[in-house]
């Protein structure tokens, strides 16, 4: 469940000289982050070689290798980064205009919405990353479930806020209702499916709060 932040440009055909100091790097490190990012998102992670990256970046093969080490480092770097700036993203849309924790949450699929509506909206990138590799590879799940845990905590701390009964069941129910849609977006390339995913939430965000025990409950019997 990531938001592909890919609206940098890349400057091409800037190779390093060998004499390129801290400052090179980090502008490298940043242009093929941002190459490999469009890449791996639009056509997949094992179709993207090395030589595309580099392509897209402007960068040297031995600049690559240098900054990340190998092709997995690279995507390993990709969605840590794409990570952080999804989460900063999404929680700020929560956050965004301030109000309870109903209407914190209310905003969860709006957001989403503006998302699926972008001309480089290619799905998640963890979801996807996932999926074209083999179940039992472990690297890119253990990334993949920390994101989402950090997501799924930011929820299930507003539902707590709501006054549910079960936060926990409720961030998980709405965290596979986002991630319904965002497969969904990226297969139909139609931005309602988060309408939808927002008609189903409704009723959860609505549902019963907590029950305060009464304080006669509370006193010990004597």
């Amino acid at each position: 469940m990531a938001r592909s932040l890919l609206n940098k440009t890349s400057s091409k055909k800037r190779y390093n000289s060998p004499h390129a100091g801290a400052g090179d790097d980090e502008s490298a490190r940043g242009r093929l982050l941002s190459a490999a990012t469009h890449l791996f998102c639009k056509n997949g992670i094992n179709a993207t070689g090395i030589d595309a990256i580099i392509e897209e970046a402007g960068t040297a093969k031995t600049t690559l290798y240098k900054l990340f080490g190998s092709k997995t480092n690279l995507v390993n770097a990709v969605l840590e980064s794409e990570g952080k700036q999804w989460r900063e993203w999404f929680i700020g849309a929560m956050e965004a205009g301030g109000g309870d924790a109903q209407a914190k949450l209310a905003r969860i699929f709006p957001a989403l919405k503006s998302w699926f509506a972008e001309d480089r909206f290619y799905g998640c990138p963890f979801i996807n990353a996932v999926g074209e590799h083999d179940k039992d590879q472990k690297l890119f799940r253990n990334i993949a479930l920390k994101h989402k845990k950090i997501v799924l905590g930011h929820i299930e701390k507003l539902a707590g806020e709501l006054g549910s009964s079960e936060p926990t069941v409720l961030a998980h129910q709405l965290g596979l209702l986002i991630d319904g849609a965002i497969v969904a977006a990226m297969i139909s390339r139609d931005p309602g499916v988060a309408d939808t995913a927002a008609l189903a939430a409704g009723p959860l965000l609505t549902q019963p709060k907590a029950k305060k025990k009464r304080a006669a409950d509370q006193l010990e019997t004597v």
